[in-house]
């Protein structure tokens, strides 16, 4: 019941007065910022205004009931509505018949995707967007997301480019040339709103709504909405072409991932701040339900929205019954109000757009990712020249820092640490090579800090055997696999091969700090018994300890490695 119906676990809250009320004021709250700003979205996506309703229609008490998270807003958001944009553009033209239904197909197709992606428990996909990438990303959509908005707050028409870069050069030539004073007013006034309102949360409501009295009053002759569909959407099964699915694809996986990636990272900043759980399987059954019914009744592709959430969860909505008020004030819009929006300026969306996304561009996240690592600096810059140069093809983006972030991985592990230990003057056994410490010549004593797979195997051998070369009078090596946390069949045979090399040229080989996970393996291998059980040692010092018995009395006393200590319980000074 929990995993199919996961709402039983707080319905029955409502029962209280106080958690129904919270809920109610929460939810007609989250609807009064919705509505404009879904068909603010809508266009974004390139769909009248009223597909932004429909949007924020059904899809969001869907989310809410079969997801985990309680204070998640579901609904159009600006990268969903960009992204949705840029994936259908790359099929359709934008003002052809086909938009609107390959909108629709895509919002499906999302849909399955999650859904899929939930019912089989592989959430862990969402970790492929690695933090450069999604920093990078994100402030490149940010970018591309307000100078879209550029034509509709000047007042101009451009048809648009190939590139983003080349449509908004496009709008710099029309606007040196002229543009609509009145309707840049009204794109000032109404950022001037929201600005002055910021501490009230139906701000937008407010802007829009003085926005579109001041047009309706002076005879605007600025772009407006017009005349918006009124009424329920009807029902009505997703036109599907296969051929159509195809290059819809790639966008409806990245769209998939950024979604999701927005949605979870905002439910699971809230369940932190009110002691919650996240489930991410849950959250993509919910998230891909949303987007499946909601295609049905003429949505496109949704997502959690950080701002209607953080309003559900200030103003102490406890449930998700708070969405479902927020779509019953959103289907009596639809029903009663569309009328009313008649006289909007098309600038005052736009502003609303650009006011919403000036949160998204932070370079402090991309400075901090370079000060952490350089490489994946590298990566997060990339992604976001990347994304900005293809636009509005923003799935390249993505998939070069994916594939950035998948190829840096594997070269790190491919290549680990290697440390050639000596003994440091607190005691401790530290890299030899960082600290400018003397290696012993006839006893060395190497860590290994990383997986023994078949990645990294070749690189384990040719590190060991460096040995060889390093110190020529060598007799003993012990490997410190303190860093091995796992190895596979390719691991297991090299490990094996070393032991035989090192043993052929007169040197013995010693195993500290193995893990059981590890062992177990060597042990089912029978390598264990090959290299020799009285080769492995808990401790670093309780091999050396071992290895200057088997030498000459004296050598003990001259080996840099042998340091007087207290004790060598519990591996003292060998760490």
């Amino acid at each position: 019941m929990r995993r199919w119906f996961p709402f039983v676990l707080w319905l029955p809250e409502l029962r209280r007065g106080r958690v129904l009320r919270a809920d109610v004021v929460a939810g007609v709250t989250v609807a009064a910022i919705i509505v404009p700003q879904s068909m603010a979205y809508a266009g974004l996506a390139g769909l009248p205004a009223v597909y932004g309703l429909y949007a924020s229609l059904l899809p969001p008490v869907i989310a809410a009931f079969w997801g985990s998270s309680r204070h998640l807003a579901t609904g159009p958001v600006a990268m969903a509505s960009l992204i949705s944009a840029a994936t259908v553009q790359a099929v359709t033209p934008i003002d052809s018949s086909d938009f609107i239904t390959y909108s629709v197909l895509l919002a499906l197709m999302v849909g399955v995707i999650r859904l899929t992606l939930g019912l089989l428990r592989l959430g862990v996909l969402i970790n492929l967007l690695s933090a450069p990438v999604v920093a990078g990303f994100t402030n490149a959509a940010a970018l591309i997301i307000a100078t879209s908005q550029l034509h509709h707050i000047f007042g101009v028409q451009v048809s648009a480019q190939e590139h983003h870069f080349e449509t908004v050069l496009r709008v710099g030539e029309s606007v040196s040339n002229g543009f609509h004073w009145q309707t840049v007013v009204m794109a000032v006034a109404t950022v001037g709103l929201i600005v002055f309102f910021r501490y009230r949360h139906e701000k937008i409501l407010i802007a829009v709504a003085l926005s579109t009295f001041t047009s309706w009053f002076i005879g605007f002759d600025g772009a407006v909405i017009g005349e918006i569909r009124g009424g329920l959407p009807p029902f009505q099964v997703p036109e599907i072409d296969f051929s159509i699915t195809a290059k819809l694809f790639t966008g409806a996986f990245a769209l998939t991932l950024i979604g999701l990636m927005e949605a979870l990272s905002i439910a699971k900043t809230l369940a932190a701040k009110s002691r919650q759980h996240i489930n991410l399987n849950q959250e993509l059954i919910g998230q891909g339900l949303s987007n499946v019914v909601g295609s049905f009744f003429g949505s496109y592709a949704v997502s959690g929205s950080f701002s209607r959430s953080a309003v559900t969860f200030s103003l102490g909505g406890v449930t998700g019954f708070s969405s479902a008020v927020c779509s019953v004030v959103v289907m009596l819009t639809l029903l009663f109000l569309t009328p009313l929006f008649h006289y909007l300026p098309q600038a005052t969306l736009a502003a609303v757009i650009i006011v919403a996304v000036s949160g998204l561009f932070q370079s402090a996240p991309l400075r901090q990712i370079w000060r952490v690592s350089r490489s994946d600096g590298m990566i997060g810059l990339t992604t976001f020249a990347i994304t900005l140069g293809f636009a509005p093809e923003l799935h390249y983006g993505i998939l070069v820092g994916v594939c950035l972030s998948l190829g840096q991985y594997l070269y790190r592990t491919m290549r680990p640490h290697v440390a050639y230990l000596a003994r440091h003057g607190d005691g401790h056994l530290v890299d030899a090579d960082e600290h400018g410490l003397a290696l012993d010549r006839r006893i060395a004593v190497i860590r290994f800090d990383g997986r023994l797979y078949f990645g990294a195997a070749s690189y384990f051998e040719d590190k060991v055997l460096e040995a060889l070369v390093r110190l020529p009078e060598l007799s003993h090596v012990i490997i410190d696999a303190g860093g091995i946390n796992e190895i596979d069949a390719s691991g297991e045979q090299i490990l094996r091969r070393v032991v035989e090399n090192l043993r052929a040229t007169g040197v013995d080989v010693y195993f500290v700090r193995i893990k059981n996970q590890v062992e177990e393996a060597l042990t089912r291998a029978g390598t264990l018994d090959f290299v020799g059980k009285d080769h492995f040692f808990e401790w670093n010092q309780l091999a050396l300890d071992h290895i200057y018995e088997k030498m000459e009395p004296t050598y003990k006393a001259r080996s840099p490695l042998n340091v007087p200590t207290p004790s060598t319980e519990q591996g003292a000074w060998s760490i």
